[in-house]
């Protein structure tokens, strides 16, 4: 459809049931209705009213257990969520990408120049142009089109905008060129070489598989060529409990340093074992070698490797817990995982700015709230941005009234898990 019918169908209900399958709810639907108008009536005015359009869609995506294990080849449960990435886009003839999202320049990408640059690093129209670069790679055509991005995964969030706007060009490659044919897998890879190839980031693969695979997802890493993805089967909303994301409005400007170390001092603990990561020792092996690992490494990847292997089997624990519909098994696993990041893996706070504890205080409140009750842990990559609850709904206004008050109002998100990853919508 061109824009303008697009418009008429979307705000007239007949596209209801491809947003409801994305969206799950009635009321998230209806929710999503102005805002999908929008996209379309910035696109036209950006790029013409008279084109064929399509609009696609990536979620941000929520950890549940498994903090700072995919990078070196562990374990994680993480699950798409209905907060995501949009695009209204368009076939052009003249082998340019252009993405316009919402608040941000233009960003233009000439096919014929795909090769990374370091003076692009931390630039976003990098990340399209490595996209464009890895899906051409594995043999996928790509080709010249125009969108208009809309994004509410709240950037430094740990909900992973960056993931889901990778992902979000990614599909569109996949649907306006190939058929819908790349695998939500090759694209999670193509998303995390983009990010570590063309923007510089070094990031582990969770985000972006989390995103494009969609749903409840439980992912090993142990072959990153082949990772095994099993979906989990488990509906939260009859636990009696809400999905809360507590955003702290913590600082990640400053923090790539920060996530760099936990990689790096975790695989200095391999090297150290003659391994390349973590997840090529055993846990004995490790845990035999520590009087030799002691003279060779630093105390805290130490602390981060015992952190990694623990953290591993409470990933098997939490999805035998879900498969077998014990929540109260699930949420003890929740908050030893909480213990485990804040006290061995030590990413809730940034040592170069120590006085600032924003994720320490929503824990501590948390906790004071929640105690017996529910879980909460750091979520995400940590060191600034947000916490992870378990809610009982009984206490859903509570938590929220009291997390708002000291966060500012719209810090508490209470999340919907959604089906699907990126996805065409219509």
């Amino acid at each position: 459809m061109k824009v303008k019918e697009l418009i008429n169908a979307i705000t007239e209900g007949s596209c209801d049931a491809q947003l409801k399958t994305v969206y799950v709810t009635d009321n998230a639907v209806a929710a999503q209705k102005p805002r999908y108008a929008a996209a379309l009536e910035h696109f036209g005015e950006l790029f013409g009213f008279d084109r064929e359009v399509h609009i696609i869609s990536a979620p941000g995506r929520t950890e549940i257990c498994g903090n700072h294990t995919d990078h070196n080849n562990g374990k994680v449960l993480a699950a798409s969520i209905n907060l995501d990435a949009i695009a209204v886009v368009s076939k052009n003839d003249e082998n340019i990408i252009r993405v316009k999202s919402m608040g941000h320049r233009i960003n233009v990408v000439e096919l014929s120049d795909l090769e990374p640059k370091e003076e692009r690093y931390g630039d976003s129209t990098a990340l399209v142009q490595g996209v464009a670069a890895g899906i051409k790679n594995l043999g996928f055509e790509v080709s010249g089109f125009d969108a208009f991005t809309m994004n509410d995964v709240m950037g430094g969030s740990g909900l992973s905008s960056s993931a889901a706007f990778e992902v979000l060009i990614g599909s569109v490659m996949s649907y306006l060129f190939n058929d819908g044919k790349i695998s939500p897998v090759d694209i999670a890879k193509v998303a995390q070489y983009s990010e570590n190839v063309f923007f510089g980031k070094p990031c582990g693969l969770l985000d972006q598989m989390a995103s494009s695979v969609g749903s409840i997802v439980n992912i090993d890493f142990k072959s990153v060529e082949e990772p095994v993805i099993r979906k989990i089967e488990f509906d939260f909303t009859k636990t009696g409990y809400s999905l809360c994301i507590v955003d702290t409005g913590g600082n990640h400007s400053d923090l790539t340093d920060d996530y760099a170390a936990v990689r790096g001092e975790m695989e200095s603990v391999a090297k150290a074992l003659g391994k390349n990561v973590l997840r090529e020792a055993t846990y004995e092996e490790f845990f035999a070698a520590l009087p030799e690992l002691t003279k060779k490494v630093n105390d805290r990847a130490i602390l981060r490797a015992i952190h990694f292997y623990n953290e591993n089997k409470r990933v098997d624990e939490c999805v035998s817990y879900l498969e077998n519909g014990d929540f109260e098994g699930f949420k003890k696993i929740i908050l030893e995982s909480g213990f485990s990041s804040y006290m061995l893996n030590q990413n809730v706070y940034t040592p170069k700015n120590p006085t600032e504890q924003k994720i320490s205080l929503a824990l501590a409140i948390s906790e004071e709230l929640l105690k017996g009750k529910g879980a909460w842990r750091v979520h995400g990559g940590g060191f600034a941005g947000t916490v992870q609850a378990f809610v009982p709904n009984t206490m859903l206004d509570e938590y929220k009234s009291v997390i708002e008050g000291v966060f500012g109002e719209g810090s508490c998100y209470v999340l919907i898990i959604r089906p699907v990853g990126g996805w065409q919508v219509i």
